[in-house]
C-alpha cells in the first residue's frame, strides 16, 4: 500500500485522521451517481474494482441507548442481535439518518468510520480478517479508502466479531 497525501478534494476528517495517524491507505475517489439503482456500497464495489465482500460499509445502530458503529460487508446486512452483543447490550435497532449525520458529521451514504466527531464503540465483522486490505467510506460519495483491518481497529478503538448476516 502507498500512503497518500490528503489533497483538498480529499481532505475529509478521515483522511486527515488517516495522515495524521501515519497510516498507510491508499485512496479511491469515483465518480458517485445519484441515479445509480445500486447501493452507495456496491456502487463503490462496482467503481473501484473491487469485490463486494471486502468493501464494508458504516452503519450506526442504538443499542440500549447508545449509539454503535458496526462496519459490515456491503453485500451483507448487519445482524443487529449481534452487534447488541458485541457491544455488551440486549437489543439494537437502526440509527436514524439524521441522528447518524449528527453523530458523525458525515452525510448517509458516506458516513465513513474514521474522523467521527464522536467516537463511538465501533464493531468490525470478523470477516474482514480474511483480507490485508479492506475499503471503507473515505467520509463523502464517491471516496474509499483502503487500509489494514488492524489499522482501521486501532484508529477507532473497535473489535470484530460476528455481526453479518446474509
Amino acid at each position: 500500500m502507498v500512503k497518500k497525501t490528503a489533497r483538498a478534494s480529499h481532505g475529509t476528517p478521515a483522511v486527515v485522521a488517516l495522515e495524521k495517524a501515519g497510516v498507510q491507505h491508499t485512496l479511491h475517489p469515483y465518480e458517485h451517481d445519484p441515479s445509480s439503482d445500486l447501493s452507495y456500497g456496491m456502487e463503490a464495489a462496482e467503481a473501484i474494482g473491487v469485490d463486494a465482500p471486502q468493501v464494508f460499509k458504516t452503519l450506526l445502530a442504538d443499542a440500549d441507548g447508545k449509539l454503535v458503529v458496526g462496519i459490515v460487508p456491503v453485500d451483507r446486512k448487519l445482524d443487529l442481535k449481534a452487534l447488541a452483543r458485541a457491544a455488551g447490550g440486549k437489543k439494537a435497532a437502526m440509527a436514524e439518518p439524521a441522528a447518524a449525520e449528527r453523530a458523525t458529521g458525515y452525510v448517509v451514504g458516506g458516513i465513513s468510520p474514521l474522523g467521527q466527531k464522536t467516537r463511538h464503540l465501533t464493531v468490525l465483522d470478523e470477516s474482514a480478517e480474511a483480507y490485508d486490505v479492506v475499503y471503507v467510506s473515505g467520509g463523502r460519495r464517491g471516496l474509499d479508502i483502503g487500509l489494514a483491518p488492524s489499522a482501521l481497529l486501532t484508529l477507532t478503538a473497535g473489535r470484530t466479531a460476528p455481526i453479518a448476516r446474509d
